[in-house]
This record gives structure tokens, sequence and C-alpha cells, in this order.
């Protein structure tokens, strides 16, 4: 069965889809495949797996194309909104996360883009409040990146 479930904040986040696969060999791939025979690249993936099914999470090029994709292929989804940060240097993830702690903002999850925008780092966060860790962060100096800066 179906279900898409979407949660929506005001700001510049990037889209996360939480995929519901059997935990069987070659599953993530033929997602994967799929995606690429449609001229969409995974820019970010993060897989937790059980006995019988994986949750995969991914950020990828073309969020319009992908939800009619999984839409058409039956693939159960759900969509929410990430922070995606940008970072000069790996030192400063202490500071970003000191920032956050200071805001009493909740990290939900966070895992590392494949690919590096800029030349740089940068850090997928799924909070429990959006709109308040991008006025935190940006107050703090880190850039935000939007879809369209992933998606060049």
């Amino acid at each position: 069965m179906l279900e898409s479930k979407t949660e929506k904040h005001s700001g510049s986040g990037v889209n996360q889809f939480s995929i519901f696969l059997p935990n069987r060999v070659g599953a993530l791939s033929e997602v994967v495949k799929l995606l690429n025979e449609n001229h969409v690249d995974v820019l970010a993936v993060n897989v937790q797996d059980s006995a019988d099914t994986a949750i995969v999470r991914v950020v990828v090029s073309d969020p319009e194309s992908v939800e009619d994709i999984f839409h058409h292929h039956k693939i159960a989804f759900s969509v929410c909104e990430l922070c995606v940060v940008e970072l000069k240097e790996a030192s400063e993830l202490g500071t970003l996360l000191a920032a956050l702690l200071r805001a009493e903002v909740n990290i939900f999850g966070s895992y590392a883009l494949l690919m590096r925008p800029r030349g740089r780092t940068a850090l997928a966060l799924h909070v429990e409040d959006y709109e308040c860790a991008y006025a935190v962060l940006r107050a703090n100096g880190f850039a935000i990146l939007s879809q369209n800066d992933i998606s060049r």
C-alpha cells in the first residue's frame, strides 16, 4: 500500500524521502537504478534496517520527479524537510551542535551529503523545529543550502 505524508515548513529546506523497503539484498540497488533511469541522482543516503524492513532516507536531485516515480511504482514513502548546512571545516560541527543545543533544537537524525556543494562538506539535519534551526544557524554564520544549491 502506498503511503505519503508530507511535513511542510517555510524556508529553503531540502526534501528527504523515507522509503520503506524489504530488508533483502538488492532492494536499495533497485530503487537507485530506478531513480537513475529517470535522470535523478541520489545526493545523500542513510539506511536503518531491522529484521524485516529497512527505512532508507535519501536526498535527491529532483524531488518533484521522485514523488511521481514512487507513486507510479507503488513505493511507500514519506517526505520531510531537512536543514542542509554547509561546513567550511569539519571542526565546525561542535559549534553547530552547541548553537542548536542553546536554542533547544532537537535533532532527529543527520548524515553527510555524497556531493560537496562549492567543494565544502554539507550536513543534512532532520530537526524538530526547522524554522528555529534555520534562524539559529544563520545567526551563527552557517550557510543553509537550498534544493537549488545541491541540485546543480
